[in-house]
């Protein structure tokens, strides 16, 4: 067995591996985060934009993050779950005033109307990354798989990347339009 030492990374050579990218899109007027291909279309999908999708940073150690986003369906959905590899659970929540006191909880799923867009934000829904299996610094970004289901119960699943910020990202180019054909993962 070879031992091969790991480069070593300074900070600040971490810190420019992750920022002339991102500089370099958006000089060139690209979005910040590839959007994922999209399958082929078949009969029976939907199309599901996600737009402004962002992420809160982390520091080591934290165990959980928020994730916002603006979602508009084709069709009517119901966003039932979603999951992300860097996380042990992905839950959608809500925060709620209850007299003088904020409460956050989960919810079974969230209404998606055909055609209007539903936002995730900072204070109200959201989706609550869990048992974080690495830190998140800003630039990076979380893979992310959001499943819808129809009115008869059919699931469909979107990929998504959400970019790591500490702030919402200006309106741009949707981070994903994905087409969702039923049944697919």
């Amino acid at each position: 067995m070879i031992f091969r030492p790991k480069p070593f990374l300074t900070p600040l050579t971490h810190f420019l591996s992750r920022a002339v990218p991102l500089v370099a899109a958006l000089c060139l007027g690209l979005p910040a985060v590839a959007a994922p291909p999209a399958p082929a279309a078949s009969a029976g999908t939907v199309k599901v934009m996600v737009e402004q999708g962002w992420v809160r940073p982390t520091v080591p150690g934290q165990q959980g993050t928020g994730g916002y986003m603006k979602l508009t369906a084709s069709e009517s959905r119901r966003l039932v779950s979603a999951s992300s590899p860097l996380a042990g659970v992905a839950e959608i929540h809500e925060m709620k005033m209850e007299g003088d006191v904020m409460k956050m909880r989960a919810v079974s799923a969230l209404e998606l109307p055909a055609g209007r867009t539903v936002e995730l934000k900072p204070g109200g829904l959201h989706l609550m990354l869990m048992d974080l299996k690495q830190p998140l610094p800003v630039g990076s970004s979380v893979p992310l798989i959001l499943v819808l289901k129809d009115g008869r119960g059919v699931e469909s699943r979107v990929r998504t990347r959400l970019l790591v910020s500490a702030s919402a990202p200006a309106a741009a180019a949707p981070a994903s339009a994905v087409v969702a054909p039923p049944n697919k993962r």
